[in-house]
């Protein structure tokens, strides 16, 4: 492995402020093993794109379904591949694994993580950010909040973890909030970077920009980064005529595949990778495949946009 300094908390910051970052999938084999060589394969493809960064082993890349072992494997590849490109991973679980994951990301090389939310059990606004302390205190990489199920925080929560924790970097929301994503930019400014996290963000990145948060993850990246950065470009500029022949002729169609079923928000992008040609397998139980007539459906959505 080539050896590449991590990228200090600050410096990465400033990276991810406005670039659009994606989740590249995680490709499985026949076995359902985490599968290196296609992986390594689709990174080398994404990163001839400019962008800001690839969040690896995320929602997108089933963090759900990969245990802590995997995810370092994954980060250990990355590295590999990306050589002076940010390198950020998922992170997740309860606090004592989430801590135990974040050093073991840094060890394989990482840059910086995605904290997820602990998962199934509510848990007091106290907890929550006694769990992104924790994790924060557990590592010298920049960490970015990923508000969105059962762990939120308020701006004065965040306000109060950021004051702690040098090494809290980033705010990303897949909650729908708009008042707490306005209250968390207006309280702690250039404090963080700020990234919209809705499934199929940019249905919403327009608002979420008016809300002061000027860039987000894009999944559809994963198989069509043409057309994610043609987007991300249009929003950045303000060309809102652009974004809304876009949002009409690809990401609503998009949306009314992935709205099909549960979880397709996921298996409609590994649906997409496997279609350019990449072997990234199938998803991981819960998650479910879509079925021949929606990879149909996919595959003439794919071909309207090339």
């Amino acid at each position: 492995m080539k050896d590449v300094t991590m990228i200090a908390p600050d410096h990465l910051r400033d990276i991810i402020r406005t670039g659009l970052l994606s989740f590249p999938v995680t490709p499985f084999d026949a076995e359902e093993r985490f599968n290196p060589k296609p992986f390594a394969a689709h990174l080398e493809w994404l990163s001839s794109y400019p962008v800001a960064g690839l969040i690896v082993a995320g929602g997108t890349g089933e963090l759900f379904s990969l245990t802590p072992g995997e995810v370092v494997e994954v980060v250990r590849t990355a590295r590999q591949v990306a050589g002076d490109q940010p390198v950020i991973a998922g992170c997740g679980y309860g606090t004592r694994i989430a801590c135990d994951m974040a050093r073991e990301i840094e060890a394989a090389g990482g840059d910086g993580i995605l904290l997820l939310p602990h998962y199934l059990t509510e848990a007091p606004a106290d907890g929550i950010a006694n769990r992104i302390r924790a994790v924060c205190k557990a590592t010298n990489m920049g960490v970015i909040v990923y508000n969105r199920g059962q762990a939120r925080v308020s701006a004065e929560q965040l306000a109060q973890l950021a004051d702690e924790c040098p090494n809290l970097i980033g705010f990303k929301d897949g909650t729908g909030d708009i008042d707490t994503v306005r209250r968390v930019t207006v309280m702690l400014g250039d404090r963080l970077s700020y990234i919209g996290g809705m499934p199929t963000h940019e249905l919403f990145a327009q608002a979420y920009k008016g809300a002061g948060m000027p860039t987000y993850s894009s999944a559809v990246f994963n198989f069509v980064p043409e057309t994610a950065l043609k987007f991300h470009a249009a929003f950045t500029a303000g060309d809102d005529a652009t974004c809304e022949r876009m949002l009409r002729d690809f990401y609503y169609p998009f949306a009314k595949i992935r709205d099909r079923k549960a979880g397709y928000a996921v298996s409609a992008i590994k649906a997409g990778v496997r279609l350019r040609g990449f072997d990234a397998g199938h998803v991981r139980a819960p998650l479910t495949d879509l079925t021949e007539d929606e990879m149909g459906m996919m595959q003439a959505l794919i071909d309207s946009a090339r």
